[in-house]
Formats: structure tokens, sequence, C-alpha cells
């Protein structure tokens, strides 16, 4: 009687890595790759298109970062599982993961292909499987947000899957002329998306927007030191 192996989905920009995550999976009999993306808005479609039960997401892609797409996967696959594989565990990283819908992460300095691969069998069962620093980090991010002491924090702002995307570009440095052709719109309604995004943060100026997408880990700070 054949196996039912596990689909799983790569998404990840950098070649040598997409490749190397590859060889290792297509080595255990219970995992079959079923597709590999090099950025987000591949991974969103192919997601859509091919049905993986498990997407191994990397965070830092262009086009749409990793948790963007997570939420967009989520969205319109509910039952598929997202691990995030990772070189950032950032409080901003960790606390957007947990927000995305992700069911585990892992960073890619200090996980072994034993448990990138055990990570896909867990994540597959509906088990939460993290890299133990990262574990840390939520539960101290939990604990932060039940303790009422201190000073009451900003609600941050609730941003539109489309913002996100448009804030992505801006911090990219696309122009408006650019951002509406990757996006397959208007200038116009490029330009109000902008207005709205600076009306929600409260930020007025493209090195804010810029600083606000590393902050908050849209894109890596690695991106725009130059621009900032």
């Amino acid at each position: 009687m054949p196996m039912n192996k596990i689909t799983v989905l790569l998404a990840e920009d950098h070649c040598i890595v997409r490749e190397g995550v590859r060889r290792m999976l297509e080595l255990e009999i219970d995992m079959e790759i079923v597709g590999e993306a090099q950025d987000g808005r591949q991974a969103v479609a192919l997601a859509d298109r091919l049905r993986p039960e498990v997407v191994l997401m990397d965070i830092a892609m262009p086009m749409l970062n990793g948790l963007e797409a997570t939420r967009q996967i989520l969205k319109t696959l509910p039952g598929a599982k997202v691990l995030i594989l990772s070189a950032h565990n950032d409080d901003a990283y960790v606390k957007n993961a947990a927000e995305s819908g992700a069911m585990g992460f892992l960073l890619k300095q200090t996980s072994s292909a034993h448990d990138v691969c055990q990570a896909v069998r867990e994540v597959q069962k509906g088990r939460p499987f993290f890299s133990p620093s990262v574990s840390k980090r939520f539960q101290r991010l939990n604990q932060t947000t039940k303790d009422p002491a201190g000073p009451p924090k900003r609600k941050a702002a609730k941003l539109t899957s489309r913002e996100m995307e448009v804030l992505q570009l801006i911090a990219e440095g696309k122009a408006n002329k650019e951002t509406a052709v990757e996006l397959g719109v208007g200038i116009k309604t490029i330009e109000k998306h902008r207005e709205h995004l600076m009306d929600k943060l409260d930020i007025h100026d493209t090195a804010g927007l810029t600083r606000y997408a590393i902050s908050a880990g849209v894109i890596e700070s690695s991106v725009q030191l130059t621009i900032i």
C-alpha cells in the first residue's frame, strides 16, 4: 500500500538555500516537494493551485514578504500549515509570525536537517514547532502582553493585505508607477493606498514609511539602510 506523503511547497528567494532544502526533504520517504516559489506573490499563487499540506516559508522575500504571504495563503487555504524558516528572530518577526497564523518558526542558523524534517511532520499534524530561542521569545512576548503593568501602548494600525503590499514596495524603493505596474492597478489607486498608509500610521514621508516597514519586519534592515 503506497504511503501518503506530506506535500510541501518551498518559498525561498535565495536559490542555493532553496535547492539545499529541497534536496534535504527529497531524502525523506514521507515527503514530496510539489512546488517552489522565489517570492511571496508566487508562493500565494502556487499554494492556491497546488494545495500543499505544508508551506516552508522564508520571511524576507521580494514583491511580498513571507508573513503577508502566509496571511493570504491561510485565508484561501485554511487547512495548510505554514512553517517559517528564517535568519531573523527579532521581536517584530516573531510577533508578526504568530499573528500571521504560522504554525512553526525555525532559525536557519541553528536548525539541522533533522530539525526541519521533524518540524514539517509536526506542523502537518497541527502541532506547533519552534526553535528554542524563538519559543522563549514567544513566551516573553505573551507575558508582556498579559502584564498590565507599565504605560499603555499605542495600538498598532491595522493594514489591509493590499496596503501591506504597497508598503513593502515603497520600502523597497519602488516609485508609484512601478508599484502600479507590479500590482496591476492604476497610479491613482496606488496614490490612494499611499495616502491611507500615511493616515493610518501617522507617517508622512517615504523615509518614515521605510523605517516603519523595517521595524515591523516587512523588509530586512539591510535592504534600505542607504535610504534612511
